[in-house]
């Protein structure tokens, strides 16, 4: 952690020096140039911005945000940008320096800001902030679009009717996203809703349809599991009965495997139920390589690991 706290106030002196050169360039061929941090913010960018905006997103497939530094190419991006959109909520914690300092010259925007936090669910791991990972209620997330929204109509106001179109549109979309993953989520008999990962991110899904979760590591990944978070964990497994468990595409495999053998020493075999998208969507051109194909991706493994199915 010292290693990554030393090399983003690096990359913060390198940005401080840049900018003092000069404002965002923006597209040649008069798009907006809009940078997000993940990809579930750059496929709403996308589609909210459609063919007014060119979207590059730092973090790909299999990137975890928790950890993820920026690299002297991500900074040349950021400066070229003429939107920043992040998810905030210290999901970036290792780029929050970064960002602030870009704000003050560029257009910076959290997604998460037009979020009541009455809304928002505590963090364990860090005082007096939230736990990010919204995008898992997708009723939530619909409010990112519509700072989205907001935020490219007041950049670009000469397609504001175009971004406010896309956005109902996609919001609309995510109406019926919302339906099905509740339809999906009900199938599961209330008891046998337990949802088990590698670590703390499905807590806003447990909330908006019904399931109790539990993650080895806490909220972010920056924590290590140790022995007796296994050991409890499998204890809890065991006697609970609990059919599946989950690992994600983000965080490695070895921890959720270890519990897996402590449950096996217990006498009872948990089947790990399959890969779930949680901090970084699938590849491109993948139906999991869009927010509304990764939600229904989730789902479905989920529903089917605990139904046996």
């Amino acid at each position: 952690m010292k290693h990554l706290a030393f090399l983003a106030l690096a990359l913060l002196a390198l940005l401080l020096s840049a900018c003092a050169g000069g404002a965002a360039a923006g597209s040649a061929d008069g798009r907006l140039t809009v940078v997000t941090t993940t990809g579930q913010i750059g496929d709403t960018a996308r589609i909210v911005g459609g063919d007014h905006v060119r979207v590059l997103s730092l973090m790909g497939p299999g990137t975890d945000p928790h950890l993820y530094v920026a690299g002297i190419s991500d900074v040349d991006k950021l400066r070229g940008a003429d939107v920043v959109f992040y998810n905030g909520l210290f999901l970036e914690a290792q780029m929050d320096a970064v960002l602030e300092q870009l704000a003050e010259r560029q257009t910076v925007v959290a997604v998460s800001a037009g979020i009541d936090p009455a809304e928002l669910l505590p963090s364990a791991a860090y005082a007096d902030e939230f736990d990010p990972h919204i995008w898992f209620d997708v009723r939530l997330w619909m409010q990112t679009v519509e700072q989205v929204r907001d935020t490219l109509m007041a950049v670009d106001p000469a397609h504001a009717a175009d971004y406010e179109a896309n956005a109902a549109a996609y919001l609309a979309e995510l109406t019926e996203l919302d339906a099905y993953v509740a339809a999906q989520a009900a199938r599961v008999p209330e008891a046998q809703r337990v949802l088990i990962t590698a670590h703390d991110a499905f807590n806003y899904f447990g909330r908006a349809y019904g399931f109790e979760v539990l993650g080895l590591q806490g909220i972010s990944t920056a924590s290590e599991a140790g022995t007796a978070d296994v050991q409890n964990l499998a204890d809890y497994i065991a006697t609970a009965r609990i059919p599946a468990i989950f690992i994600e595409s983000s965080v490695p495999v070895r921890n959720v495997e270890a519990v897996q053998a402590a449950v096996r020493d217990r006498g009872f075999a948990v089947r790990i139920g399959g890969q779930l998208f949680s901090d970084a969507m699938g590849d491109a051109g993948a139906p999991e390589g869009t927010y509304v194909g990764m939600v229904r991706y989730n789902i479905d493994t989920i529903v089917g690991a605990l139904l046996a199915e």
